[in-house]
């Protein structure tokens, strides 16, 4: 999505008469598009009058198009500034400009990382041509038409309040790779910065290039699990943007400069669906591994442990190796020695619980020398979920485990749900999770769906699960599972002839196999894994009543032992983990999610607020 485009010339009139702020600002309300800050105004303001007056100075073709404020799609990434046309040699180009308003920085030891002041906290950020880069390398990756097209995309960053004095910071040799392949551009360098312009976008192009890497063909990310044998194979089957490079940075860089020595280590890195954590935590385990540094990959979520297993598996790794690659916080229990692990990528954190007296976040501190927990504590789904921050702090400083929980650590960038913040947080509006700004849905490119049948949701996803058997069925925990003692019993019966079972019988991982399609999945079947899209019913454990939305532990099937919700006796907890097992399934869907509510007045509650009529689903 681009917010705003127009030619050279009619830019640099906007920016001349004061109006451009006011305009991208009349636009991101007019797309329903959050600003991050309060700054950015000032920031648009200050540095796209700067870039006007390269532009000028460049003396390029006033017909060339510019774009401010480009959303990569499939991300929630953007893209400060963008120049479209033809090179010299008639090749289609897009240059993509970081906008940076620093003015000193900082190296660091962290790959690609450095040090400085944003939004008034000193703190660590990935390299300006570290993130320039990764965005272009997205769009390459991502838009099949750019690839087509043979559309070349030029990165660099201008950072027009930096003196180009102190450049040997941020041009220091550990950076030398990816300045490179981004140049950077300071305070005193317009200049260099016109002439780079120049040389790469000289006059307009026939072709309509903002339109290609807006609206091209895109293809989503690979999903972790087909993804997982590459990255053990050393191959770059992601790009890590942003807090993504800071987190993967400071992981690889504390256990390989520790791990051969005294003091045990707890890193903490809070992120929600889709920003990437059980992505880093694989990664980071590939990259020690393969310089070679022992690492395993833990979650108490089996599901995705066996998923993994299956496809290294497939991909011809010994069995041997993969099991001390993938591990259950189980396998801890009989563990009485420190530092035994040298370190364990601990995810899906939040699930964590006690078992058979074993607190599983105290095993796994006490067992291991460098640990590393990737939580979401809105995601914990059962009353047994005992995975917190502040837990987790207090175990470790039990064990004298130095703690690193920095700011810098937290996950914003949204890879899921075609990459839209928004959908989350019309997610946490919805549930009455937390309030957002997002109360509708208008102009988010994301395919959800209300059906009024079961039957009629199930054969629209059937239909894209043809193409790739990459869309699931999923509901709450409202259903007893009859099949358990009858196995041709259905467990879930709804209107229109709507009859199926849960997958729990036939062994096989839900995410994967071919016949799983005929069967509903249950949060424990899915969280921790993704889909192209999903089909969710909600059960009449979640109701909309007297125009409020409340929940009903009551209306949890009593054959469920897992969750505890039915018989939790903290009314609050129990309406909170009702509220978060939705939250999950519904946010399991990269390209889409559909949607079949049992309460009628629930259905038409969601409607109502995505301005869906009847006629529509």
């Amino acid at each position: 999505m681009i917010i705003y485009r127009n030619t050279v010339e009619n830019f640099n009139k906007d920016v001349f008469s004061g109006l451009i702020a006011n305009k991208l600002e009349n636009l991101f309300l007019m797309l329903n598009i959050g600003k991050e800050s309060q700054g950015e105004y000032r920031s648009w303001n200050n540095s796209l009058e700067v870039v006007s007056s390269v532009l000028k100075y460049s003396d390029v073709d006033p017909n060339i198009e510019v774009a401010v404020e480009y959303q990569i799609p499939l991300t929630s990434k953007r893209v400060d500034f963008l120049i479209s046309g033809l090179d010299k040699d008639n090749q289609a180009t897009i240059l993509a400009i970081e906008l940076k308003q620093w003015d000193k920085a900082e190296v660091t030891n962290l790959e690609n990382c450095v040090k400085t002041y944003v939004n008034g906290q000193n703190g660590v950020h990935p390299h300006p041509s570290q993130q320039i880069l990764s965005y272009c390398q997205l769009i390459q990756n991502l838009n099949e038409t750019v690839q087509r097209d043979h559309v070349n995309i030029v990165p660099c960053a201008f950072l027009h309040n930096y003196p180009s004095n102190n450049k040997d910071v941020l041009e220091d040799t550990r950076y030398s790779y990816v300045v490179s392949k981004a140049p950077l551009f300071y305070k005193d360098g317009r200049e260099q910065l016109a002439e780079f312009i120049k040389s790469h976008v000289l006059k307009p192009s026939d072709k309509d290039l903002f339109e290609i890497i807006e609206n091209g063909k895109f293809k989503p990310s690979k999903a972790l699990q087909d993804a997982i044998l590459d990255l053990l194979k050393g191959n770059d089957a992601f790009v890590m943007v942003d807090e993504q490079q800071v987190a993967y940075a400071t992981i690889t860089k504390l256990v390989k400069d520790n791990i051969d020595k005294n003091g045990k280590y707890t890193i903490i890195v809070r992120g929600g669906p889709g920003t990437g954590k059980s992505v880093i935590a694989i990664q980071t385990m590939a990259t020690l591994l393969s310089e070679g540094f022992a690492a395993s990959y833990m979650t108490k979520n089996a599901a995705p442990r066996e998923v993994f297993k299956i496809k290294l598996t497939q991909g011809h790794l010994d069995k041997k190796y993969i099991g001390n690659l993938l591990k259950s916080p189980i396998s801890l229990e009989n563990c009485y020695k420190n530092d035994i692990y040298p370190c364990l990528l601990v995810d899906e954190a939040h699930r964590l619980t006690k078992h058979y007296g074993h607190n599983q976040i105290d095993d796994i501190i006490r067992c291991s020398k460098i640990n590393v927990f990737f939580i979401d504590e809105d995601q914990k789904v059962t009353t047994k979920d005992i995975g917190t921050v502040d837990l987790i702090k207090e175990i470790a400083k039990k064990y004298n485990s130095r703690i690193i929980d920095d700011p810098s650590l937290t996950l914003k960038s949204q890879f899921r749900c075609n990459g839209s913040d928004g959908y989350l947080q019309f997610l946490d509006n919805l549930l009455e999770i937390r309030e957002t700004p997002m109360t509708s849905l208008d102009g988010i490119d994301y395919d959800i769906r209300v059906f009024d049948s079961p039957t009629k949701m199930k054969e629209e996803l059937e239909k894209l699960n043809k193409v790739n058997n990459k869309s699931r069925l999923l509901a709450g925990y409202c259903y007893e599972w009859v099949s358990e003692i009858e196995p041709t019993a259905m467990d879930i019966i709804l209107e229109d002839n709507f009859r199926m079972q849960w997958n729990l019988r036939n062994g096989q991982p839900f995410a994967i196999s071919d016949t799983s399609f005929d069967q509903v999945g249950c949060i424990h079947t899915c969280q921790g894994l993704e889909f192209d899209y999903v089909g969710v019913i909600i059960g009449e454990d979640l109701r909309f009543e007297n125009g409020k939305l409340i929940t009903d532990q009551s209306m949890i099937a009593e054959s469920d032992k897992s969750s505890g919700i039915r018989t939790c006796k903290d009314k609050k907890l129990a309406d909170i983990l009702i509220k978060n097992t939705y939250k999950t399934l519904l946010s399991r869907g990269q390209k889409g999610c559909f949607v079949y509510c049992e309460d009628k007045n629930l259905s038409e509650y969601i409607k109502n607020l995505l301005r869906i009529t009847n006629e529509t689903v």
